[in-house]
């Protein structure tokens, strides 16, 4: 039996396993009785439905997940990929020309496939726990905005790829490598005042006591940036968030519109310290140093698979072709990314605590992030008591009960 093959397949069952096991730890996890971290701000009703959100989306992640497995081993066994290439092939046009086909429509697929869940979370799961504020027609908006982002930024890239494999030579990953580096660049500076916007509206924020207690604060800590906004995020969903877009002096800050809503004026500066300690303890800076030395890798191990006969063979593939080894290779790296993913999401909830820290102490109100945390987390019903095996495997940040107990030993 071909071992590509075997070792596919068994690397799709293994992640599908062990996303079941996590699901299912998870729902025994939840803890009926409320922490007494959030007696002062969550009543027991309210925390059981914020429970009974954790089961119904976890039960729905479960009921993905299986339909996805099922659909993906069934199209590598029945030779999915080789009717789709003989289909891009039939135009008869150039062999990047038919690249871009052949992954267009089956990124068209994908995306065709995840419609009817997105619709189903959206208009069923979160109507029912009180998130959901888009319509329909900001839903289809939103499909067909991000397909066009897709096709405007993706085609381009996935053509450059192209081309340097199949004219480069042995050099060819490093000019992916260096290409993809410098569009990942340019759309981060792109991205607050050409990409962000076609999705949201960016209103400054308006004269008053929160913008000068965050004049203040980003003066005090000499940090520069280009503007303060709010976002329309209530257009579509209920719940809080807060984020910094862009680098050097057009850095943004951007709140949701419900963020600024719920919490205090010191709240969201607490929020926006936390975003700031990341900035200042350069962690913005190393996670995207590592994210290019693991592209770099990524394009390396890439060309080593180009054209490789068994590969093409677990695919059940007739022709060889350069645009396929890019989706094949993607199967045979998974699980090295999720083992690389397990690695980032320590390092990253590592720097989750240092950002809390660099928060307490430049604004010295460990009770304003703690409030913060607090309400971000009733507001958008977060799982207070996730199992320690889904935090090892999936959290970027840690789990907001030891954030809080984190913050409370600083204080001591």
């Amino acid at each position: 039996m071909n071992p590509y093959f075997v070792f596919i397949i068994a690397a799709i069952l293994l992640d599908y396993g062990l996303d079941i096991l996590v699901s299912i730890l998870t729902v025994k996890s939840l803890e009926p009785q409320l922490p007494r971290e959030f007696k002062d701000i969550f009543d027991q009703k309210k925390y059981a439905k914020s429970q009974e959100y954790t089961k119904v989306v976890t039960k729905f992640s479960i009921v993905k997940s299986s339909i996805v497995t099922i659909i993906t081993i069934a199209f590598i066994i029945f030779g999915g990929f080789n009717k789709l290439d003989l289909w891009a092939r039939s135009f008869g046009f150039s062999e990047i020309i038919t690249g871009l086909i052949f992954i267009g429509t089956l990124f068209l697929l994908i995306m065709l496939l995840e419609i009817p869940f997105s619709l189903y979370s959206t208009f069923v799961i979160e109507e029912r726990f009180g998130f959901n504020k888009t319509t329909l027609k900001t839903f289809i908006l939103d499909t067909v905005k991000s397909l066009l982002l897709s096709v405007l930024i993706g085609g381009p890239i996935i053509y450059a790829i192209l081309w340097f494999f199949n004219w480069a030579g042995n050099y060819a990953w490093i000019y992916c490598w260096i290409t993809v580096t410098i569009v990942t660049i340019i759309i981060q500076f792109l991205a607050p005042v050409v990409i962000l916007p076609i999705f949201n509206k960016f209103t400054p924020l308006a004269d008053g006591e929160l913008k000068d207690k965050i004049m203040n604060y980003v003066k005090r800590q000499k940090f520069p940036i280009k503007g303060i906004y709010t976002m329309d995020s209530s257009k579509r969903s209920t719940k809080l968030n807060a984020f910094f877009t862009g680098f050097g002096r057009f850095r943004r800050i951007v709140f949701f519109d419900t963020l600024v809503e719920k919490l205090t004026p010191n709240e969201i500066v607490a929020v926006l310290a936390h975003e700031t300690g990341h900035f200042k303890l350069k962690h913005i800076i190393k996670s995207m140093a590592i994210s290019i030395i693991q592209m770099g890798i990524i394009f390396y191990l890439l060309s080593i698979f180009i054209n490789n006969h068994l590969l093409f063979e677990a695919f059940k593939m007739k022709h060889l072709s350069i645009y396929a080894s890019l989706v094949f290779f993607a199967f045979l790296y998974n699980p090295i990314s999720n083992i690389l993913s397990i690695i980032f999401n320590y390092i990253s909830r590592r720097h989750e605590y240092e950002a809390d820290r660099f928060a307490v102490l430049s604004t010295n109100r460990p009770e304003d992030l703690i409030n913060a945390l607090k309400k971000l987390s009733v507001n958008n019903m977060s799982n207070l008591t996730p199992h320690p095996l889904d935090v090892f495997l999936n959290y970027s940040h840690p789990p907001v009960l030891e954030r809080i107990r984190y913050i409370h030993d600083m204080k001591k």
